[in-house]
């Protein structure tokens, strides 16, 4: 493989650490006072799971989430953060890449009627699988430094 600048595999490193910095940018533009004191995060995404135009997206958050709405405000953000340092440091990458990916996934389902979310999930969702299926963490990452997942 050919490339300018970088190695291939210095690329997918790059790719990698911007997906990271996405997920951080997620956290850190969070209202997180609103998210965990008054639950506006959970609140919003009921009111869209409530209109869902799929009866299995309206059942699975009702039995879900709406019983546990605090800890799943807890669960997103931190997740979020979780995922964008995993991914930009490269520690325990391919089980950030799996978790980032199946998040995305569950937010294309749950906005599914919102275009201007679409793009940027499907765009996530497509660099996770990219940088787990070519194994981004081999370069740039303590994976590599730690000899994981060889």
């Amino acid at each position: 493989m050919q490339t300018i600048w970088l190695s291939g595999a210095e690329w997918l490193a790059v790719l990698r650490i911007g997906l990271g910095l996405w997920w951080l940018e997620s956290w850190r533009h969070k209202d997180k006072k609103g998210w965990f004191e008054r639950g506006t995060g959970i609140a919003w995404a009921a009111d869209v799971a409530g209109k869902h135009r799929w009866g299995f997206v309206r059942t699975g958050f009702e039995k879900v989430v709406s019983p546990r709405p605090k800890a799943m405000a807890y669960i997103v953000v931190y997740a979020e953060l979780a995922l964008g340092l995993g991914l930009v440091v490269g520690l325990l990458t391919p089980i950030a890449l799996i978790g980032g990916l199946l998040l995305n996934l569950l937010y294309l389902v749950l906005m599914v009627h919102d275009w201007a979310e679409q793009g940027q999930n499907a765009m996530m969702a497509l660099i996770s699988l990219v940088a787990l299926l070519a194994m981004s963490w081999q370069t740039w990452s303590l994976d590599d430094v730690m000899g994981l997942f060889l």
